[in-house]
């Protein structure tokens, strides 16, 4: 039996329309609507609601009705809108890619300008404008491909350097020193397990977060992430780009985070199966879309990267065979960490997940002495003489890595080497072999009276984008050095005293009006007796770029070195370099 679905007592033959006053039909809805006043009979009218004059009556059909608007010439703008407001400047329908581009440019040329207000005083001239202008675009199209745009080494003034030390703060040797962006709070860690915020301007401590002591009585004793504060050394600190928070961690295994402006314990995190050894924020300025992302590296081989924005945890990089001693980063989310032992750095692109790996290492003239040992007086002798001229040792771990820009960065080990490093190549595009000096060490032995060691790079830091760098150690003076700009390699330009083992270094570039708060860092040349005068001299002269150490009596992760005595203090030392004159 056929199923009533299909079974019909109509005629269902499509009958053709002679006439239509409407034109022909392009839909099947239409169609159907033809079918339905033609084909069949028409049903008495049922009355409807009356449709407001604001609805619109959806239709498949097309009216040539002059009174309508076709969605093309409909203005879907916000009524409250300029329509100028859409435009970029005075378009015109008959204008080339070519002058389209050219009028974008004027643009974007009297955006510049209208940004770079002179300051007061200053002679507003057409020449000086371009000049603004110029260096301006540069400067954009260098910050945007994060190379090497500012060079300041050859401007400082490294013979007369006004210092601000902090002293009497730190029963032990201090481990790390840092410094907020707007250069007005420092804080320095020592093994002793506390961190002491001191007053820029002054030189005053401000606060101190003391070592928490764990219970070790009888009962429950409290977990290690639920104690506000570090139960052990604290190796290692990083401020975040806002100053807003500061970033520790140590022998106890736990990255602290602390609130600054309330001097108050914000979490731990945990996750590190060893001690925290290394933390650096990632330079961009937080936002929606950059949030504050934490770095840190641990004796158990790993990097961690953590989100501030949230305080949570984000994910563990792998790849080094030794304790990761030294991380840096940029702007870009990438970051730069030496391995210690494992002799390599590692250039991480976290987006991507990936990593590049440069290997280190050399030849060595002080094994070669102790190698020797066997062979007679004469053929030592004649040995000794052909390597005398080359003064490199075996790089048996790099400690300590900085980088200069996005592409760029440099690494020192115990070797006493500096080597300047591009991600484009696998190898070093220079290395300053010894860069501070020999360490002579009496030893006990019948043919080697005195053995002459190198002294380790303990430190580096770089001005960022620029081109100059610092290295400490202990031979009593953190040394600067400038790089070429084709980055092929580095001289020294100068150095300031420092007594001490050097365990961190900072650059910074402070706010314009930080010489007038800190008289300290008054320029030498710069008469005391105005403070008016010394202030306006200041603003037009620019601000110094503070160089922050961190200097102890003992090595940052041991007792290897020792330099005590006169003048080895453990404390903080900062050092204003000032353009010159």
């Amino acid at each position: 039996m056929p199923d009533s679905f299909f079974a019909t007592s109509k005629n269902r033959k499509r009958k053709r329309s002679t006439t239509r006053d409407d034109g022909p039909s392009t839909s099947k809805k239409a169609a159907r609507g033809v079918k339905s006043k033609v084909g069949r009979t028409h049903k008495p009218e049922v009355p409807t609601k009356k449709r407001s004059a604001g609805d619109e009556e959806l239709s498949d059909e097309t009216h040539d009705n002059d009174e309508r608007e076709g969605i093309d010439e409909m203005d879907l703008r916000a009524p409250d809108v300029d329509p100028n407001a859409y435009e970029s400047g005075e378009e015109d329908e008959d204008e080339t890619p070519a002058e389209k581009r050219l009028r974008l440019a004027k643009l974007y040329l009297k955006s510049v300008k209208q940004g770079l207000t002179l300051a007061e005083g200053e002679f507003d001239a057409a020449e000086i404008d371009r000049e603004l202008v110029s260096a301006r675009l540069k400067q954009d199209v260098m910050e945007h491909s994060g190379k090497l745009h500012l060079f300041v080494a050859d401007t400082l003034d490294f013979a007369n350097t006004p210092s601000l030390r902090m002293k009497r703060g730190h029963r032990f040797s201090v481990t790390a020193a840092v410094a907020s962006s707007d250069a007005r709070w420092l804080y320095s860690a020592g093994k002793e397990g506390s961190i002491i915020k001191w007053d820029l301007h002054s030189g005053r401590q401000v606060h101190t977060f003391h070592k928490c002591r764990m219970d070790k009585g009888k009962g429950k004793s409290r977990e290690v992430g639920d104690v506000s504060g570090h139960t052990d050394e604290v190796w290692a600190l990083a401020v975040s780009p806002d100053g807003k928070y500061l970033a520790s961690g140590g022998k106890d295994r736990k990255v602290g985070i602390w609130d600054v402006e309330k001097n108050q314990w914000v979490k731990g995190f945990g996750g590190h199966r060893d001690c925290i050894s290394a933390l650096a924020f990632r330079k961009a300025a937080p936002s929606l879309q950059t949030p504050t992302q934490l770095y840190s590296g641990s004796y158990d081989r790993t990097l961690k990267l953590f989100d501030l924005s949230t305080m949570g945890y984000v994910e563990t990089l792998f790849g080094h065979q030794a304790p990761v001693l030294s991380i840096d980063s940029l702007r870009a989310e990438t970051a730069v960490s030496a391995g210690g032992r494992d002799k390599t750095v590692r250039f991480w692109k976290v987006p991507e997940e990936t990593q590049l790996v440069f290997r280190g290492g050399g030849g060595s003239k002080w094994y070669d002495d102790f190698d020797g040992m066997d062979v007679d007086d004469e053929a030592r002798r004649t040995k000794a003489k052909e390597s005398a001229t080359t003064e490199n040792f075996v790089e048996g771990s790099i400690d300590c890595v900085a980088m200069i820009d996005e592409t760029t960065f440099v690494s020192g080990g115990d070797s006493g080497s500096i080597s300047l490093w591009s991600t484009q190549k696998k190898k070093p595009i220079f290395t300053q072999a010894v860069a501070h000096g020999m360490d002579l060490a009496q030893e006990e032995t019948e043919d080697v009276a005195v053995v002459r060691k190198p002294r380790w790079i303990t430190a580096l830091a770089s001005l960022r984008y620029a081109d100059l760098f610092a290295s400490g150690s202990w031979d009593g003076d953190v040394r600067l050095w400038k790089l070429d700009p084709k980055l092929k390699g580095f001289s020294l330009v100068g150095t300031v005293a420092a007594l001490g083992v050097v365990n961190s270094l900072q650059f910074l570039t402070p706010p314009r009006e930080f010489t007038g708060a800190a008289p300290w860092a008054s320029s030498p040349d710069t008469p005391a007796e105005d403070p008016e005068t010394n202030g306006k001299r200041a603003k037009k002269s620019g601000s110094p770029v503070l160089l922050v150490a961190g200097v102890g009596q003992e090595t940052r992760l041991g007792r290897w070195v020792q330099r005590k005595g006169e003048g080895h203090v453990n404390g903080a030392v900062v050092f204003a370099l000032h353009p010159r004159t």
